[in-house]
């Protein structure tokens, strides 16, 4: 005869965490503000391998463009750089509003302008990117509104991005997953993940970028209690906190993390 009770103790906890939560949270309130995974504002991510040699260099090439990021009224790129997993070493992500905002006619004569202006010329710069750089790939994606972005960025030097493409027609879903991780995140005290969707570019479906105030903060999931990890993880819809990373790739064709530490 088969032992149907033997997922009870588990099914009990999943409802008692949903019912807690229901007493004690306002509806909507599973996300902290609700505006990690808006898909409002168009940014420019770039990643960048340097050159054997050649990362210092690169790092202060990049240093002397942010004059021109100033003098343009642009936005400076936030930018960290990685300490361990994937290829690259610098990761860019400049804010660009909208294509018809960032390519808009007073915009590019600023841009012009300032670009004039700066120690490098265009040209200069392109040659001496192209020294000391081995690869690049540029993503443009949507994301959250810059206001929540920068408010990540602030106080943080620690962080996390995971890239993804997605199994055929199942982007929305992982977009759905990273939504229920992110619930499970603000449950056991943790930042959110900002979440970005490709719109053109490289052939990443969609990144989320986790930041931290240092490497203890982003290891601080250790010290959760087990049963508070289950009961965020039935809350925020997986069956329990181990399931939370075989959920993910269910729907991935591939991924890839990367660490990383801000730039000074």
């Amino acid at each position: 005869m088969k032992n149907h009770s033997a997922g009870a103790p588990l099914l009990w906890a999943c409802l008692t965490a949903l019912f807690m939560t229901a007493l004690i949270s306002p509806v909507g309130s599973v996300r902290a503000e609700g505006l990690s995974s808006a898909q409002v504002y168009l940014y420019k991510a770039t990643f960048v391998r340097a050159a054997p040699g050649k990362l210092l260099d690169l790092v202060a090439l990049y240093k002397t463009r942010m004059t021109v990021y100033d003098s343009s009224g642009d936005e400076r790129p936030f930018w960290w750089r990685h300490t361990q997993g994937d290829q690259w070493d610098l990761m860019l992500l400049v804010p660009m509003r909208s294509y018809a905002e960032y390519y808009s006619k007073p915009r590019i004569a600023r841009r012009k302008q300032a670009e004039e202006k700066a120690s490098l010329s265009p040209a200069e710069f392109s040659q001496q990117l192209s020294a000391c750089s081995a690869w690049r790939e540029d993503l443009l994606v949507l994301g959250p509104p810059l206001e929540a972005v920068k408010k990540a960025f602030e106080n943080t030097a620690y962080y996390h991005i995971e890239i993804f493409v997605s199994l055929p027609g199942r982007q929305a879903e992982l977009f759905k997953e990273r939504e229920m991780e992110n619930a499970y995140q603000v449950e056991t005290g943790r930042p959110e993940n900002l979440i970005f969707t490709r719109d053109q570019g490289a052939a990443w479906d969609l990144f989320t970028l986790g930041c931290y105030r240092d490497l203890k903060h982003w290891a601080e999931s250790g010290e959760v209690s087990k049963e508070k990890r289950n009961a965020a993880a039935c809350h925020a819809g997986f069956a329990d906190a181990d399931s939370i990373g075989p959920t993910m790739r269910t729907l991935i064709d591939m991924h890839r993390d990367t660490m990383g530490v801000a730039i000074k």
